[in-house]
């Protein structure tokens, strides 16, 4: 498994280092093929924040984490990660064909109507229920696809009572 370590407001250690290594690398027993992971630790006042996004054939898994020390929020969002995978790993499976996911998510804009931030990614065409699936794995609200039952653009979204909403455009 390939793990890139970065750091902000932070100096990280050998110890720390190898320490991430350790805890993240044992997640690549649930899959077959190798994975790439991108760990971000942080400091912010009192809390020590790890990030960590994983990319497998297009599906992203996303943990994030805060503790006291930066070796519990380690484990917390390994812990984290692990039950995502067992969540959504029959899942996967039942799917018989690749999920794919975009790289990155828009972003939405500010309240000052300026936009601060545009991102940019691939669509491929998937079903409603792979897209939602998608958008648990990422832990969004909300899912950008391209709909395989049509050629539109779709958004898939979790509504505030918990149920999930769909956005389909109609071209004037």
């Amino acid at each position: 498994m390939e793990i890139r370590i970065s750091g902000k407001n932070l100096e990280i250690t050998p110890e720390l280092r190898q320490y991430v290594r350790k805890k993240v690398g044992r997640l690549e027993r649930y899959f077959e093929d190798g994975l790439g992971c991108q760990v971000t630790l942080a400091i912010e006042r009192d809390r020590h924040i790890i990030e960590v996004t994983m990319a497998l054939d297009g599906i992203i898994l996303r943990g994030e984490e805060a503790a006291g020390d930066m070796f519990s929020s380690v484990d917390l969002v390994v812990e984290k990660l692990e039950r995502q995978i067992r969540k959504y790993k029959t899942r996967l499976n039942r799917h018989g064909r690749k999920v794919t996911l975009p790289d990155e998510v828009p972003a939405a804009p500010e309240p000052d109507d300026q936009v601060v931030k545009v991102k940019r990614f691939a669509i491929k065409p998937m079903t409603v229920e792979e897209a939602l699936l998608q958008m648990n794995l990422l832990g969004h609200d909300f899912f950008v696809f391209a709909n395989a039952d049509g050629d539109s653009i779709n958004v898939v979204y979790r509504r505030k009572d918990g149920a999930y909403g769909l956005i389909v455009p109609e071209w004037r």
